[in-house]
């Protein structure tokens, strides 16, 4: 069973299910599994150190797959930002086809991928967003509801209104982020007019993800209510999941005078890959979604990608269709 649709034929996979761009998990052990499996596996630009070391596992994704896999580059405000432009060159004339942008002003950056032909990807987290990327040209919007990991933006508003308000305001394709990890998820993104997913955190709990299996499990253990909302005070909301790490920073930021120097030694990206790397739980923040409340298993991507949609194809062809009654049975 497989699903067809825009987003299946813009990004050439069989399964519309999307790893996103994940600092320091997205390398392309993971990538490479989740596009062997069907779906879109994706590398994070900004987990290499350097626009050549970029180069470097592009080409080692590609000797591990030939299917189909994207690029993730987030352009995030900074006092000292990292050489975006070089990245940007790096993944172009690398020849990767598929690209995910996510974060501040991206416009020089579509421009560039769409004038080489790549096809784009964009992550936003409000419709007002979604609007402004589909006139810039991308060609399939990623929308991240409230229940994501990462930063989901200032607005708080969950995938049940955020999928179908963006579908209402927009035409070229979306994949729904944000609390999805089972085959439910995704009949319910389709649902809602997403076309795919885009998935984190489920992908953090696989085999193949190049972290510590201690954090696997933690993921597994964790439910619903295991995460904390962070930066609130700073405009800049994040979503991570609840360890000592995390508890500090929230308290921290409690303080009527707290500004971001406060929190900055306990939220550093060292520090987080520091605990992906080694399974300690509390060397630093690791990054989770409220979807862990869902994650029961640690599975290979080939097996995960399987299951979701063979459970979707389920809930939309016998238990959907079994609800429905002809009108004549209703007298």
């Amino acid at each position: 069973m497989a699903f067809r649709n825009r987003v299946t034929e813009l990004l050439g996979i069989r399964h519309p299910i999307v790893q996103g761009g994940m600092m320091w998990v997205g390398r392309a052990e993971l990538a490479s599994a989740v596009s062997n499996a069907g779906g879109l596996g994706t590398l994070t630009a900004l987990t290499q150190p350097t626009p050549d070391d970029l180069r470097r596992e592009i080409e080692r994704c590609r000797s591990m797959t030939d299917k189909p896999f994207a690029v993730n580059l987030t352009i995030l405000p900074s006092v000292n930002p990292p050489p975006y432009a070089e990245y940007r060159r790096a993944i172009i004339e690398s020849g990767v086809r598929i690209v995910e942008t996510a974060g501040n002003k991206p416009q020089e950056h579509v421009e560039a991928f769409k004038a080489h032909g790549l096809t784009v990807i964009h992550k936003c987290t409000a419709v007002r967003h979604a609007v402004s990327a589909q006139r810039m040209g991308v060609d399939i919007i990623s929308i991240d509801g409230f229940e994501c990991a990462g930063h989901p933006g200032e607005d708080d508003i969950p995938g049940l209104v955020l999928i179908p308000a963006t579908a209402d305001q927009v035409t070229i394709p979306i994949i729904a982020s944000g609390g999805i990890g089972d085959g439910r998820g995704l009949a319910a993104a389709m649902a809602l007019g997403a076309e795919g997913v885009n998935m984190g955190t489920r992908f953090c709990a696989t085999r193949e993800a190049p972290i510590h299996e201690a954090i696997k499990q933690f993921l597994v253990d964790n439910d619903e209510r295991a995460t904390h909302l962070i930066f609130r005070k700073f405009h800049n909301t994040g979503r991570v999941a609840r360890n000592s790490v995390s508890d500090k920073v929230v308290s921290l930021s409690q303080a009527a005078e707290a500004t971001f120097e406060d929190v900055r030694s306990y939220v550093s990206g060292a520090r987080g890959r520091e605990a992906l790397a080694t399974g300690n739980l509390d060397a630093g923040l690791i990054w989770a979604g409220q979807i862990q409340g869902l994650i029961h298993d640690i599975p290979s991507c080939q097996v995960l990608l399987e299951r979701m949609v063979r459970e979707a194809s389920e809930i939309i062809q016998q238990r959907l269709g079994r609800m429905l009654v002809q009108r004549q049975e209703m007298a």
